[in-house]
């Protein structure tokens, strides 16, 4: 797939003096204009010093989705720490900005999904932003599944590139595609309506799958278990394929909370006014002992509800694919701040910028985003 399209990494040296529209992914948790998660911001800078060295003119596009900002100042501000970016905030402005840049300047411009054209994947507001500029590289693996005009349009209007993550992210989850075995594939998090299909194909490619987090409690109540108020999928979905697999492991015990407080329990013992919040110690153990001969792991999606404060299952997993010395890939955004803020995530051999991207990705082996730099 790498031989598709043009690497920013081959190229380089025809960008000196030209101004680059560079998509990143910048949306990152950001409270009183101070980034709080820099994960995806660190992973971006290395593009951005490549084509600063090579003298390119940097004016970055991206977007944020913050229940605290609708701003990328935050960011601005983050990545002024490194080099010096002006931060506009408009069509005028951003032509103005870049009529008077010099060979490595950073421009950047405001969240681009202030403006309607974005979602809207408009040509017009496409054409606008092409005006701008000579070239285009796209180094934004985690927004490549959206068919938005920075993504798929603005690579059809200007010489197009893709950006050092952006190959590394293609690189690194196509080694799922035909994965040394044993193979174990993990997946947490919710909303089985959207992830059977990657489930299925997996069934087929994986050795053992192992299924945590509110995904686990459609195939515990699916099993006939109680699950009490946890959270399940709200739309009607076949699991029978999965519930009938050898290769499936579910949770054999959970942490659960009801009026009481909070319990570990078998899953058996579950009760209709408890609630699932993670996965217990016995099944982490489980777990452990499933994988500690695996050769290649893939893991999306945490094992419990960690925005509550129930990290302990997925920390657990962590820890197990870390002592397995499987090649460990992993990715989606709330298993990754978990891992991160336990100090683990070093520990991995390829983390993952994208989470919906990454699934989309993994199920159907391309993106909209990906399909647009073909030449």
């Amino acid at each position: 797939m790498l031989n598709n399209f043009k690497k920013l990494s081959d190229h380089i040296g025809s960008l000196k003096g030209k101004k680059v529209l560079v998509r990143l992914d910048l949306n990152v948790p950001v409270i009183n204009n101070e980034v709080r998660d820099p994960f995806r911001i660190n992973q971006s800078l290395p593009t951005i010093s490549v084509l600063r060295e090579a003298g390119a003119r940097i004016i970055i596009l991206s977007h944020i989705e913050n229940a605290d900002t609708s701003s990328l100042s935050g960011v601005a501000k983050f990545i002024s720490g490194y080099y010096p970016v002006r931060l506009v905030e408009g069509m005028d402005e951003l032509r103005s900005a870049a009529h008077d840049m010099k060979d490595g300047d950073i421009v950047m411009f405001e969240n681009l999904r202030l403006f309607d054209g974005e979602k809207a994947n408009s040509s017009v507001f496409a054409t606008e932003l092409a005006a701008v500029a000579d070239a285009y590289v796209n180094d934004a693996f985690s927004v490549c599944h959206r068919e938005h005009a920075s993504v798929v349009l603005l690579p059809k209007l200007l010489p197009a590139y893709a950006g050092t993550l952006l190959c590394e992210e293609i690189e690194k989850l196509s080694c799922a595609f035909n994965p040394p075995h044993p193979f174990v594939f993990v997946l947490g998090g919710a909303k089985f309506d959207t992830k059977l299909p990657l489930m299925l194909k997996f069934l087929d490619l994986a050795d053992t799958v192992f299924v945590g987090g509110a995904l686990a409690n459609d195939l515990l109540k699916e099993k006939g278990y109680e699950v009490g108020s946890s959270l399940v999928s709200k739309s009607r979905v076949n699991l029978s394929p999965i519930i009938s697999s050898l290769k499936v492991i579910t949770p054999v015990d959970v942490v659960a909370t009801n009026s009481y407080g909070n319990d570990i329990r078998r899953i058996e013992s579950v009760d209709v006014a408890d609630r699932i919040v993670d996965i217990g110690p016995e099944t982490v153990a489980q777990f452990a002992n499933a994988i500690a001969g695996a050769k290649f792991v893939l893991w999306n999606g945490p094992m419990g509800d960690y925005e509550h404060g129930f990290s302990s299952g997925t920390e657990g997993i962590a820890q197990a694919i870390i002592e397995s010395g499987a090649y460990s890939v992993m990715g989606g955004a709330d298993s990754v701040a978990v891992v991160r803020n336990a100090g683990l995530l070093d520990k991995f051999t390829f983390v993952s910028t994208g989470g919906g991207a990454m699934l989309d990705f993994l199920a159907n082996g391309t993106l909209p985003g990906i399909e647009a730099l073909k030449q």
